[in-house]
């Protein structure tokens, strides 16, 4: 019997033994296929990475031995670098280096990019290069050279002594601190390096590249939790009985404000919002309510958004877009000065359409840049402006507006609003010199309000 047992065990046994051995190899071969295949992708990246800084020290330096005059050889160079610098950037990124301090360097490569671009889009006949950027590109052209001799070190001896990014990525994973790896070494050396250096004067061009908004850059004074409990109130539409949860966030930095919630005793929906803590301005707000119904026409839910900044002192605000989502239609609101749209002072209003409530509001761009200004005059007029545009461009509506360009300087523009080949438009024509400026696609779901 036994013997029997055994002659049909055996070899089904033998047969499972194998397919085990087998399906072990095969899932082995495929695991090495990914690590493989993931080790090509760095390697790839890093050489890839170390070969654009080099470009970019050469392309600075083609920049800066051209003719003073040159201006289209100098627009050619900037824009090389620029270009260059973006795809460093990204090569970067593809690199297991989150764990690894190299944001000096990060930082660096972005600010050549942001350089680079805003001294190439403007016009270099009317406004040539400083004796400040050419100093800043000479420095920018050393400092890329050692960046560069730095790269191709850990590149040489990457290759020679066949090293591997797996074993970057296991340590950094690991975060084993007392791992020697020539990679990480190599990196954290660049970082180090670039660290040292002294600040660089990057030109009027690029004034806002570290022109960060900060909260603690806003105007009024510091408010309690109390104040924003009762601000708070007002927004949600509550009684003084009504319970709010205050929280403060970054207390102490330059980017402290708090966070509010509540639940609206109606319908058991949350609401919450955040304001600065200096000032007490409101960022945003948001009620969760879901909203089934569409009961208003445009015009009403328009009305009920006004209306509401109307209230919250939000003055001089004209809707300028909007579209429908669920039910809830998204107005677009700028403020305006006379006769001029005030498009930096952007803010989002959410309008339930069953009932005209306001669901949410997100006011950042306001409350950065909501000011009284005094305005240029346009030194061209509405017709002149009109003979920059593509003469099959079917202009429906017109307005003065003030924008922010791409050096992010606020210029006053002439806003066409019009068709061509199928699609809405708004272009903006520069009311000084008649140049385009700016031109945004309006998509079927954003529909303008203003026609």
């Amino acid at each position: 019997m036994y013997k029997r047992l055994s002659a049909v065990m055996f070899p089904v046994l033998a047969v499972l033994l194998i397919g085990a051995v087998l399906w072990g190899y095969n899932e082995n071969q495929e695991k090495n296929s990914i690590l493989i295949k993931a080790e090509n992708q760095y390697q790839r990246a890093f050489h890839d990475l170390s070969y654009h800084v080099d470009k970019l020290h050469t392309e600075l330096g083609n920049t800066l031995a051209v003719n003073p005059s040159s201006q289209g050889f100098q627009r050619k160079g900037l824009v090389n670098a620029w270009r260059i610098t973006s795809q460093a950037q990204s090569e970067i990124n593809q690199l297991p280096l989150s764990l690894l301090p190299f944001n000096k360097t990060e930082e660096f490569l972005a600010n050549i990019a942001n350089f680079s671009y805003r001294t190439a889009v403007r016009d270099l006949t009317k406004e040539p290069l400083s004796e400040g950027e050419y100093k800043t590109l000479k420095t920018l052209y050393a400092r890329s050279e050692d960046i560069s001799k730095e790269l191709r070190t850990v590149q040489t001896k990457t290759i020679q002594d066949n090293l591997r990014w797996m074993d970057v990525e296991l340590a950094l994973a690991t975060e084993d601190t007392t791992y020697d790896n020539t990679i990480i070494d190599g990196f954290k050396t660049v970082d180090k390096k670039v660290s040292e250096y002294d600040e660089i004067n990057w030109g009027p061009t690029a004034a806002g590249i570290d022109n960060k908004r900060t909260l603690s850059a806003l105007g009024g004074k510091q408010i309690s939790g109390d104040a924003v409990k009762a601000k708070a109130r007002k927004y949600f539409g509550l009684t003084n009985n009504a319970e709010l949860k205050v929280v403060e966030n970054g207390n102490g930095t330059e980017y402290s404000s708090y966070s509010v919630s509540a639940t609206n005793p109606q319908g058991g929906h949350r609401l919450q919002a955040d304001f600065t803590k200096k000032g007490g301005h409101l960022v945003y707000f948001m009620n969760t309510r879901e909203v089934n119904k569409k009961n208003l026409t445009m015009d009403q839910a328009v009305d009920a958004s006004a209306a509401f900044l109307k209230k919250h002192e939000y003055k001089e605000m004209v809707p300028v877009s909007y579209d429908i989502y669920d039910n809830v239609a998204h107005f677009t609101f700028v403020g305006k000065q006379g006769k001029v749209l005030l498009f930096p002072e952007k803010l989002s209003v959410m309008t339930a359409m069953d009932n005209g409530e306001i669901m949410g509001l997100q006011a950042t761009d306001y409350i950065y840049n909501h000011k009284e200004r005094k305005l240029p005059k346009a030194n061209i007029s509405e017709s002149e402006a009109r003979k920059a545009l593509n003469r099959d461009f079917k202009v429906s509506n017109t307005d003065l507006a003030l924008i922010e360009n791409e050096l992010d300087q606020e210029v006053l523009t002439y806003e066409f609003t019009g068709r061509i080949n199928g699609h809405t438009y708004r272009i903006y024509i520069n009311a000084d010199s008649g140049n385009e400026e700016k031109v945004d696609l309006i998509s079927d779901k954003d529909i303008d309000v203003t026609e």
